[in-house]
């Protein structure tokens, strides 16, 4: 086991970075496990590409390990889009999303609806953005078979209360986008049937990393659509069509790439020797302090204040006419950030240091001076 401490050493971005839900900076232990991948495909030593082979096992026990699923219950996806896409192309009946969610979930229901039929989408209003149990419960519909939520909104920051909205659906399919909390938050992801996420945000695995994890019952329900040649029993199915899978590997379409699973299972052993729990305890302090600065600069916080619904995205808000000069006052002092509908979305990791605490104070010191003249 590695202590907080230990696992930030491995990590040295540029003082000022606090935006890791946009894409986190490789640390070390993934830059030399690609540089080892690399070396090895480069040489191409008798006997030694068989390992490559073996890095399918291993970033499915990785990912295994940080979110409480079977390694046999997960396949490799190269990022979350693709996974959803997966998923709800294999979806019939209703499912549950707010129009306000990323992207991805929302694109991939309505591609799924179009191309298929067979899957109605319910657009769900919401809590300002936020999908809450209460505001779930009264729009279910008998039809509805499935309810995707993202684990932490991109926009407001809310940790979404997956306990809470499982009480409310039942037996039906929960689909969880998770990368704006995969590796941060210690979410109850058993309570899921489905978990898709990238790693190129809060793991810093980079792109082309995801994977997708289907609980047995999900496994059962969903129909297999963009699936290639990949078998259960790993043989290459030469000379016939063989019928689509049920398992996992079912929702492949080839071979990934074993360069970008080695990043992956490199960053989420890196994640496991600390514990996920450790890391959301370290980040919660790091968000507090963003926070704290905000308050005392008298910039307004639009994301919740509450530990226990928030993760590690905090939104500033400011007046709509001084909007502009807080992002210049950031920009000015190298401070690295999301702006985004009128809001800068600011997003520290436990590797955040005491140098980048001091680069945000000033900008909000020439952003207060700014609008005081």
């Amino acid at each position: 086991m590695k202590t907080i401490d230990e696992f930030a050493e491995g990590f040295d971005e540029e003082p000022g970075y606090l935006n890791f839900a946009a894409v986190g900076p490789f640390g070390r232990a993934v830059i030399e496990e690609e540089h080892a991948q690399v070396e090895l495909l480069r040489r191409a030593r008798f006997g030694s590409l068989d390992s490559l082979v073996q890095q399918d096992s291993r970033v499915r026990e990785a990912v295994a390990a940080v979110i409480g699923f079977r390694a046999d219950q997960i396949s490799f996806q190269p990022n979350t889009s693709t996974g959803l896409m997966h998923a709800m192309f294999g979806i019939t009946g209703g499912v549950a999303l707010s129009p306000a969610e990323y992207p991805s979930i929302s694109y991939a229901a309505v591609r799924a609806s179009e191309a298929l039929g067979v899957l109605n989408p319910l657009w769900l209003e919401t809590d300002y953005g936020r999908v809450t149990p209460g505001t779930l419960r009264d729009q279910l519909e008998p039809n509805t078979t499935a309810v995707a939520v993202s684990l932490v909104d991109f926009r407001t920051g809310y940790l979404v209360d997956i306990e809470g909205i499982r009480q409310v659906i039942g037996d039906r399919l929960l689909i969880v986008d998770a990368i704006q909390g995969f590796g941060v938050v210690d979410a109850p992801y058993h309570l899921a049937d489905v978990v898709v996420s990238g790693g190129q945000k809060w793991v810093r695995a980079g792109w082309g990393t995801g994977f997708l994890a289907l609980s047995d019952r999900a496994a059962d329900a969903l129909t297999p659509v963009f699936t290639g040649w990949m078998t259960d029993d790993g043989e290459m199915p030469l000379d016939e069509v063989r019928p689509s899978g049920t398992g996992p590997s079912a929702f492949q379409i080839s071979n990934p790439s074993p360069l970008a699973q080695a990043r992956l299972a490199a960053a989420l052993e890196d994640v496991a020797a600390v514990g996920v729990a450790e890391i959301n305890r370290a980040l919660k302090e790091k968000v507090s302090r963003v926070i704290d600065l905000a308050d005392e600069f008298a910039i307004p916080v639009s994301s919740s204040r509450a530990e226990n619904e928030r993760a590690g995205i905090v939104v500033l808000q400011p007046a709509a006419d001084q909007l502009t000069v807080l992002t210049a006052s950031l920009y000015n002092h190298g401070v690295s950030v999301t702006n985004r509908q009128g809001a800068v979305r600011v997003s520290p990791h436990v590797t955040t240091t005491e140098e980048t605490f001091d680069m945000l104070r000033s900008s909000f010191t020439s952003y207060a001076n700014a609008i005081n003249v």
